[in-house]
C-alpha cells in the first residue's frame, strides 16, 4: 500500500535536492510505484545503476539523498562469503561490528569494511508498505530466501547460490514454542541436512541403499540452539520427522537434500555491490550522515584504501601580506577546489587541518588523477590573481588502514596515514609525491606518462625501511 501524500511530498524534495541527470528520479518513482516487494528490498544501488544505465556514482548519491527525503532506509549488512547468508543488517554503522558467525555454515569470520560488509536501502514503511518490513510474519520460504539470503553470491556457472539452495529443500516450516511439526518427505541417496534457520541446531543422516528407517518417524528436539535427533538408518524413499520446538521462542526449520554426507558448496563470487569502504569514500555520505559514529573501540579494518593528504605552502605569508579575513576567504576558495576535484574522482575529504586537506580514495588511479586536477584547479586561482599566492604540495599512499571515529568524525588512523602525511612534506612547491604502493596501482602508470617522474629513496621517519617515492613535476610547456 502506497502512501501517495508522503510520496509525492518525498519525491519532490528529492528532485529539488540536487542537479541530476535526465529522468534519474523518475526511474527510482517508477521502482517505488510498481515494483514488487522484492525488488524494493535491500536494493542494490550498483545493480540499478546497471539496470537503469545511470553513472555508479549518481546511483549511490540518489539513495543516500532519498533516504534524507524519508523515502528509504538503509541497512549495513554482514554477509556470510560462503553461503552469501545475511547473518546480520543494522540500520546504522554505529552498530555495526566486525565479528560474526554463520549459523548456516558454522563458521567465523572477521569482517572488513571491503569484505562481507554490504549496504542495501529498503522502502520506507511510511512511503509503501512491503511485507519484508515485518519479517517474524514471514511465511518459512520467504524468511529463508529472501529476509535471511542474498542474491549477491553467485556460483561458478553463474546461478546464485540461493536459487540453487531452493533446489536441495525438501520440507521448510515455521514451528512455535512448544508445538512440533510432522515431515514427510521423499529421501534420495546421499545425506538429509535439518537446519534451524536462526542458530546451530543442526543434524546430518546419511541416505544410503539398503538402509532401514528406524525408527519409522525420525524424531527431533529443538531446544535453546541445540538440536538432538533420534538414531536412524534411512534408505532412499518416503520417510517422516517429528520436529518439536521445545524452546521459548519460534523456529524456522528446513531439510535439505545433499548429495552426499561431506558435500562442500562451490565457492562463491559476489557480483558488485555498494561495500561499505566505498560508502564511507562518498561525500554525499559524509555530509549528511555526520552522526553516523563507528563504536566498536578497535574501528573496522580497511584493506585497501588510498590516501591524498595536501598542504599550501607559504600560507603563512599570505595571512601576514593582505590579512586574516581575506587570506581566510582564500583559503576557502582553496578548499572548495579540492573537495570538487576529490569527488569527481569518487572520493571523500575526510577532514582539513589549518591550511591542509585529508582526503580517502577506492583506487590510486582516482587518487592520481585527483592529485593532478587539484594541482590544475591550484594554478586557475593564481592566474586570477597578482602573484602566485597558492602552491600546492601533495602526497600519495595506498595501504590497509583503521576507520575509527575521531573528535565525533569518522576518520582513518594507523601507518598508512603517518606515511601518506610524510610523503606530502616531502613535495616541494607544485610537486606530486607518490609512493611505490601507488606507482605500481593498476592504471597508474598510464595517468603519469606525460609527467616528468623522478625517482628517489626517502627515509620516514617511524618507518623501519626505506622507501622509494615518486615525484611528479609538471608537464613540460
Amino acid at each position: 500500500m502506497i502512501d501517495e501524500k508522503k510520496l509525492e511530498e518525498r519525491l519532490v524534495a528529492l528532485e529539488a535536492a540536487k542537479s541530476w541527470s535526465p529522468r534519474v528520479v523518475s526511474r527510482l518513482e517508477m521502482l517505488l510505484r510498481s515494483g514488487t516487494d522484492e525488488a524494493l528490498y535491500r536494493i542494490n544501488p550498483i545493480q540499478f545503476a546497471t539496470e537503469k544505465s545511470i553513472a555508479e556514482a549518481e546511483a549511490i548519491d540518489l539513495f543516500l539523498h532519498a533516504c534524507v527525503a524519508g523515502l528509504f532506509d538503509m541497512d549495513w549488512l554482514l554477509v556470510c562469503p560462503m553461503c552469501s547468508d545475511v547473518v546480520e543488517s543494522f540500520r546504522s554503522l554505529r552498530k555495526l561490528h566486525t565479528h560474526f558467525h554463520c549459523h548456516l555454515c558454522q563458521s567465523d569470520y572477521d569482517a572488513a569494511l571491503d569484505d562481507y560488509i554490504t549496504v542495501t536501502f529498503t522502502v520506507s514503511p511510511a512511503v509503501r508498505s512491503i511485507r519484508f518490513h515485518r519479517p517474524d510474519a514471514l511465511s518459512a520460504w520467504d524468511y529463508v530466501f529472501h529476509y535471511k539470503m542474498t542474491p549477491g553470491g553467485v556460483m561458478p556457472d553463474g546461478v546464485p547460490w540461493s536459487e540453487t539452495a531452493k533446489g536441495l529443500v525438501r520440507a521448510l516450516t515455521r514451528i512455535e514454542p512448544g508445538s512440533a511439526a510432522n515431515l514427510e518427505i521423499d529421501a534420495a541417496e546421499g545425506a538429509l541436512l535439518g537446519q534451524d534457520f536462526e542458530s546451530d541446531a543442526q543434524f546430518l543422516v546419511p541416505v544410503a541403499r539398503g538402509a532401514g528407517v528406524a525408527p519409522p518417524h525420525v524424531s527431533v528436539m529443538l531446544d535453546g540452539g541445540k538440536c538432538v535427533a533420534a538414531t536412524a538408518s534411512i534408505a532412499p524413499g518416503k520417510v517422516g520427522f517429528e520436529v518439536h520446538n521445545a524452546g521459548k521462542l519460534p523456529v524456522v526449520f528446513g531439510i535439505l537434500q545433499l548429495p552426499t554426507a561431506t558435500f562442500q558448496r562451490p565457492k562463491l563470487r559476489f557480483t558488485p555491490s555498494l561495500s561499505g569502504k566505498r560508502l564511507l569514500m562518498t561525500q554525499t555520505f559524509r555530509d549528511f550522515f555526520r552522526s553516523e559514529v563507528i563504536s566498536a573501540t578497535e574501528g573496522i579494518a580497511v584493506l585497501d584504501v588510498t590516501l591524498v593528504f595536501t598542504d599550501l605552502k607559504g600560507s603563512t605569508a599570505l595571512y601576514e601580506r593582505i590579512g586574516d579575513l581575506n587570506a581566510y576567504i582564500q583559503v576557502q576558495r582553496h578548499f572548495q577546489h579540492l573537495l570538487d576535484a576529490t569527488v569527481r574522482h569518487n572520493g571523500a575529504v575526510t577532514k582539513t587541518i589549518g591550511d591542509a586537506v585529508m582526503a580517502a580514495f577506492l583506487t590510486s588511479a582516482d587518487a592520481v588523477q585527483a592529485a593532478l586536477d587539484m594541482r590544475e584547479a591550484v594554478d586557475q586561482l593564481n592566474r586570477d590573481r597578482p602573484q602566485r599566492d597558492f602552491i600546492l604540495k601533495i602526497g600519495v599512499h595506498r595501504g590497509a588502514s583503521i576507520a575509527v571515529t575521531l573528535n565525533e568524525r569518522l576518520d582513518y588512523f594507523g601507518q598508512t596515514v603517518n606515511i601518506a602525511a610524510r610523503v606530502q612534506n616531502l613535495a616541494d612547491g607544485d610537486e606530486i609525491c607518490i609512493t611505490e604502493e601507488v606507482y605500481g596501482a593498476p592504471a597508474v602508470a598510464e595517468i603519469i606518462a606525460p609527467y616528468p617522474v623522478a625517482k628517489s629513496q626517502a627515509e620516514l621517519k617511524g618507518v623501519s625501511r626505506a622507501m622509494s617515492v615518486y615525484r611528479l613535476a609538471r608537464m613540460p610547456s
